[in-house]
């Protein structure tokens, strides 16, 4: 029956626009967004992204979450600390021997 099939269609559709609305106004798709893109951003990917989301979501308060992407963040900054002064090492020796 083509008239129930369009109801159901017309049901679901409004059910997914309510819960959509709902994530939205709750903070859940910024919060999913914002772990996404951190994910995204990782020059080494984790073996299992799912652990990873679990891993960040895992506090379910947004400060939590804002401090566990900090973190990552931070431990990327030190990454990032340690190349440059290794590279600045070697230039100083590179310089001292010529």
């Amino acid at each position: 029956n083509g008239n129930a099939a369009a109801a159901f269609t017309t049901a679901h559709y409004k059910a997914a626009h309510q819960l959509r609305r709902y994530l939205e106004k709750s903070g859940v798709l910024d919060t999913l967004t914002k772990v996404l893109v951190v994910l995204y951003e990782e020059p080494e990917k984790p073996n299992s992204a799912l652990d990873f989301l679990k891993h960040c979501l895992g506090a379910a308060t947004p400060e939590n979450l804002e401090i566990e992407l900090l973190r990552l963040e931070l431990a990327e900054m030190e990454e990032k600390y340690e190349a440059i002064v290794e590279e600045n090492k070697k230039l100083k020796t590179k310089e001292k021997v010529q």
